[in-house]
């Protein structure tokens, strides 16, 4: 399952009437988000990977953050978190030529194993089997 930055990012209006402390909350977190990505070297990691991490962050409790993701997406933070975290791993699969340590790496996993694990929980494939039924990388 592949996800586009747009599904990611769905409109929020949708959701919940616009100026509310909420759509506040949830499009700063987004923004947030969205602002690490992509990962198009080696020296760029994600620091904020965690709903704790948003919240401190934007200086608010984790809680309130995520009762105001979960208010205007109707999906918990640390799922929209996971989400992005995939969609990237899958460009930088079938886009980059890193090696899966690499990725692993720049996406903030402390171990290869653990990126593994979460790649293959997602998608029940584990990362190198994704780029091999990539149709841009028939070379891999």
């Amino acid at each position: 399952m592949s996800y586009s930055s747009t599904e990611i990012g769905a409109t929020i209006e949708e959701k919940e009437s616009p100026g509310t402390a909420a759509l506040r909350i949830s499009s700063a977190f987004l923004k947030l988000l969205e602002g690490q990505f992509p990962i198009d070297n080696l020296g760029r990691t994600l620091k904020l990977r965690s709903a704790s991490d948003f919240a401190q962050q934007l200086n608010i409790h984790v809680n309130h953050l995520n009762r105001a993701v979960k208010a205007v997406r109707n999906t918990p933070t640390t799922v929209v978190i996971n989400t992005r975290i995939l969609a990237e791993s899958q460009r930088l699969l079938q886009h980059s030529d890193w090696n899966v340590s690499d990725i692993a790496d720049g996406l903030g996993f402390t171990e290869v194993t653990h990126f593994n694990n979460f790649f293959k929980r997602k998608t029940n494939m584990s990362p190198t089997q994704f780029r091999k039924s990539s149709i841009g990388h028939k070379d891999i």
